[in-house]
């Protein structure tokens, strides 16, 4: 026969075991749950990350391109003349607005030239209120037409042809001209260039100070669409 006190100590530890697994069980409970859930949101985390992965990128909207204006009726261009250090950038062959009479011409741009020069005809000097000026004739690009200038005399210099040892003298004028969107006033020798390649020969008095030879480059420079019909100042 067991003892009851013994009997009495046997119920109670069972009652104790049987409480811890009861604690246990609910603990392990608890922790399943939160580890359920801790899986649930990592599982979903890694799908939306994966969906994000996956999804197709969406195209930014694509920008209305400015139509090209160039050549179209209408469009307008200021010119264009690139700039070195404050000069204007040329190259060899340049195309050359006279102003006064709006004439466009190819123009040799020349560094070895001390003073620019023109084609002119039936050059004629003549007196106006005790002044010396002088009536020349230009030729209309590819015409056979002429057009009457009249100019004040500025100086009168002596070339020396390079081909032989014989010296011209010349009457020099002051002409405004364009080159690109660059306008100026200079002065240019009045000489028959009709066995010449080129109508202007734009020399070192323009090219001092303000101009850069490109060596190698053609016509660097563009002239702006609307050009002025008249010189500042323009002569009768």
């Amino acid at each position: 026969m067991v003892p009851k006190q013994d009997l009495d100590a046997l119920n109670t530890s069972v009652i104790n075991q049987g409480e811890q697994v009861v604690r246990l069980e609910n603990r392990t409970d608890e922790n399943f749950q939160a580890l359920t859930r801790l899986n649930e949101e990592s599982t979903k985390t890694i799908l939306d990350a994966i969906t994000e992965q996956v999804e197709k990128p969406a195209c930014p909207p694509t920008p209305k391109q400015q139509a090209c204006t160039a050549g179209q009726s209408g469009s307008k261009s200021d010119g264009r003349a690139d700039r070195l250090k404050g000069k204007v950038v040329v190259g060899e062959l340049e195309k050359f607005y006279l102003a006064g009479p709006g004439l466009i011409y190819d123009a040799r741009i020349d560094s070895g030239a001390e003073t620019s020069s023109l084609d002119a005809r039936n050059i004629t000097r003549f007196e106006r209120d005790g002044n010396n000026w002088v009536r020349f004739d230009v030729p209309v690009p590819n015409s056979e037409d002429m057009v009457t200038l009249e100019r004040e005399i500025s100086r009168r210099v002596r070339i020396i042809q390079s081909s032989t040892d014989e010296s011209e003298r010349r009457v020099v004028v002051e002409l405004q001209f364009m080159i690109g969107n660059h306008r100026q006033q200079a002065e240019f020798t009045l000489t028959n260039r009709e066995h010449l390649s080129h109508t202007v020969l734009v020399g070192r008095n323009i090219l001092r100070d303000v101009m850069l030879i490109d060596v190698g480059k053609e016509f660097a420079t563009e002239l702006p669409d609307k050009l002025p019909a008249e010189e500042n100042g323009d002569q009768p």
